[in-house]
């Protein structure tokens, strides 16, 4: 198995910062697949079999190809030369993680010129999945393909530590919940989730306004008090609890209506994350509301 090249030690590593999977980068992903249809290694869930019924022989490559379809509808263009959109393709490399082992021929037989087949899925996957995320990396790629299957899409790097590490044990099980699911759809690759999660965010940061005594004015006012005892820290946490709001009142976050303005790039909805959960977390802890 590819560990690195001889650059990777050479130069900084690329930022992983694009979210588009380009023609290149489309290429090589379909010919590690492709790779691992002719080897055999999906035999394991689509086999093709021994005439004397001995078990998998090598894979079935249009019973695959009908599943791939079905499961990723968009894969499928009528230009067969065209570039799926990245969305299908990371579905599509679900797909194949999934179902992919490593075979391992066993005994063979003559009369048909073939080996019988065993597999090894967690082999077969663990090699995929590398060679997927070197791609990824090696192309600047904001995603990981997971152990667990999933693919996550990078943060940007000053925010990905801290998203990591989270562990909210806020004492409100509903501002908990909140958070860790903003976090969840912030981390996909799915544009429409991300947005999501800043209207996740600023319900939390509304959530997280309201936990002090009395009315919303004088529990803002102490939860900052608190965060933010030293006078120009304070000043400046208040500005920026104040820009949040602003940003959630005059955004297409959490109001819909004709006015708003919509966030229609993704460095944006980094920016807004990134900043107002700088500020959740800075008061959580602050507070000791963050374990």
């Amino acid at each position: 198995m590819t560990q690195g090249y001889f650059s990777d030690k050479e130069r900084p590593p690329r930022p992983r910062v694009l979210e588009k999977i380009n023609e290149e980068v489309w290429r090589a992903i379909n010919a590690e697949i492709e790779s691992r249809i002719e080897n055999g290694s999906f035999g394991m869930y689509f086999p093709a079999t021994c005439p004397d019924g001995r078990g998998p022989t090598g894979r079935d490559a249009s019973a695959f190809y009908a599943g791939a379809f079905g499961h990723v509808p968009d894969l499928k263009t009528e230009d067969r030369q065209a570039v799926p959109s990245t969305l299908a393709i990371l579905d599509f490399i679900q797909f194949c993680y999934r179902r992919v082992a490593k075979p391992i021929p066993g005994g063979y037989h003559s009369f048909f010129d073939h080996y019988h087949l065993t597999f090894e899925q967690a082999d077969g996957q663990k090699d995929f999945r590398h060679e997927v995320n070197l791609i990824f990396a090696r192309n600047g790629l904001a995603y990981e393909l997971e152990e667990s299957g999933d693919i996550v899409r990078l943060a940007p790097a000053v925010l990905q530590t801290e998203l990591a590490a989270s562990n909210f044990k806020t004492g409100d099980s509903h501002l908990d919940v909140l958070l860790s699911d903003a976090i969840s759809k912030f981390l996909s690759p799915d544009p429409k989730l991300r947005k999501e999660a800043l209207e996740k965010l600023w319900d939390a940061w509304e959530r997280l306004k309201t936990l002090e005594a009395g009315d919303k004015k004088s529990s803002v006012k102490t939860l900052l008090d608190k965060a933010a005892p030293e006078p120009v820290i304070r000043k400046i946490v208040e500005e920026n609890a104040e820009r949040a709001t602003f940003a959630g009142n005059n955004l297409m976050i959490r109001h819909t209506e004709i006015g708003k303005e919509p966030i229609e790039r993704s460095e944006v909805a980094d920016y807004l994350f990134h900043g107002l959960f700088a500020l959740i977390h800075f008061v959580l802890r602050s507070t000791g509301r963050l374990s």
